[in-house]
């Protein structure tokens, strides 16, 4: 049988994409004039397109495809799973096999403290469901003042009004009258711009310590949490020193606010660890988590939920008038669950943490000779490059975004894929990545470089 999908080139693709399909985050003029890049298939670290041009995917879909594409045991998992039952919700005091096999799951590999999970649809969702569960929580605890929540810029905690609002993206904010009430921003630890002379370890405190000085600004009695990655990653992959989180996690515990830590990026062994806030050293309340949790294969996220506030709301918490149709959703944590043994089976945390992670770092840190980059930083398999005029002065180029576009254009037209955040190039590669596809990310983002530098006249 003759389906759609076989009856057009590029061309008659775009122009349906043009007729039908608004995008994500894009400016859909431009993408009109320029044209959709149409992805047809993907095995392992790579992507093709319809014009049969073999890409290797630095970003792992979008920081999730975690044990690589093509991978036969989840869509074996996925096919059995929808001929025996594709769907049923878990409203009515109903689940299922799946969901409660993976709620099972996620208790060993998530730290001992949580062991509940409330799932969801995606990051955004999970994000929505923390801002709804914290404010239930602090009103069963008769503490009803603390809804405030504090978040930092240039976070990335989803699309959604309380995700997006949670999110430090001033052009986000700029849309849909956001951030909603009761949602506030401090500034992140990123130490290439803002740690001036500072030691890390200085740095990191100071950091912290901003944290507390909102606290303080706003009223300990109102603040409900504080949210962050253990790695702001769509923000440009800002990595804190390691002083950042044990203190972030003082401070919290010194005024009763809880911790929440957005792991649908870090998590699922990126950072080396599970999850990054083993990672970075501290225990949170709270866990949202999305993304590597089924490698991108379907669309699921979840919250994990710390012992002590989950007796709370078992409890004392009557009916929490919250959830989705696909909460539990049977195919989705069949997958997720077959995706979480794989990365556990093949050891993939432990060969980011001890093989492939430090040789990706020791290989992505030489790019900080190019004369583009002011600073190559990462953690086991994330990185950024810092694209400047001046490397001892850190100058941008003018206008600031240009030089990011470009080069991350270029990796396009040379068969990479790796992401512009203005003018910070980044990558979060499928976990399964092997060192001779290390050195051939490598070898292309200095080609992109390279070019990069050509256009913009630097030598």
């Amino acid at each position: 049988m003759t389906t759609l999908r076989h009856q057009h080139d590029t061309a008659g693709w775009q122009a349906l994409d043009r007729q039908h399909f608004l995008h994500p985050f894009t400016d859909h003029k431009t993408l009109h004039e320029q044209g959709t890049r149409v992805i047809t298939r993907a095995d392992g670290v790579y992507l093709w397109d319809s014009e049969g041009t073999r890409l290797l995917d630095a970003m792992a879909g979008l920081w999730c495809v975690n044990v690589g594409y093509g991978r036969p045991e989840l869509a074996a998992v996925a096919a059995a799973q929808m001929s025996e039952l594709p769907y049923y919700n878990s409203f009515f005091k109903t689940a299922n096999p799946p969901a409660i096999a993976l709620a099972a799951l996620l208790a060993e590999v998530t730290p001992a403290h949580l062991n509940h999970v409330f799932f969801t649809g995606s990051g955004s969702e999970s994000n929505d469901t923390i801002v709804r569960l914290v404010r239930h929580y602090w009103d069963v605890r008769g503490e009803p003042r603390r809804k405030t929540f504090i978040s930092r810029w240039q976070a990335y905690h989803g699309s959604t009004v309380a995700a997006a609002s949670l999110s430090g993206m001033p052009a986000m904010h700029a849309q849909g009258d956001l951030p909603i009430p009761g949602i506030v921003h401090i500034d992140p630890p990123y130490g290439y711009v803002l740690g001036g002379e500072q030691s890390p370890a200085e740095f990191g405190l100071r950091a912290a310590g901003w944290l507390e000085a909102k606290i303080l600004e706003l009223g300990a009695d109102n603040i409900a949490a504080f949210i962050g990655e253990p790695i702001q990653g769509a923000g440009g992959v800002i990595i804190p020193p390691a002083t950042y989180w044990p203190e972030i996690e003082r401070i919290c515990r010194k005024y009763g606010i809880l911790l929440v830590a957005d792991e649908v990026i870090c998590g699922f062994g990126r950072t080396g660890n599970w999850f990054g806030c083993e990672t970075f050293g501290f225990t949170p309340d709270l866990m949202a988590m999305a993304k590597g949790m089924s490698s991108g294969y379907l669309p699921i996220g979840g919250v994990m939920v710390a012992d002590h506030i989950a007796a709370t709301l078992l409890e004392q918490g009557g009916e929490f008038f919250h959830g989705y149709t696909y909460s539990g959703h049977p195919t989705c944590c069949a997958v997720a669950e077959r995706n979480i043994r794989i990365i556990r089976d093949e050891g993939l945390v432990e060969r980011v943490r001890t093989d492939t992670g430090p040789y990706l770092q020791a290989r992505w840190r030489e790019l900080a000779d190019h004369p583009l980059v002011g600073e190559a930083r990462g953690v086991g398999f994330i990185g950024a490059l810092e694209l400047v005029q001046d490397k001892t002065t850190c100058q941008r180029f003018e206008p600031y975004g240009a030089a990011g576009t470009a080069c991350r254009d270029f990796c396009f037209q040379n068969g990479l894929v790796m992401r512009a955040v203005w003018d910070t190039l980044i990558i979060s590669p499928p976990l399964v990545m092997n060192r001779d596809e290390i050195d051939e990310l490598i070898a292309l983002a200095r080609r992109c470089l390279d070019l990069t530098a050509a256009a913009l006249g630097v030598r």
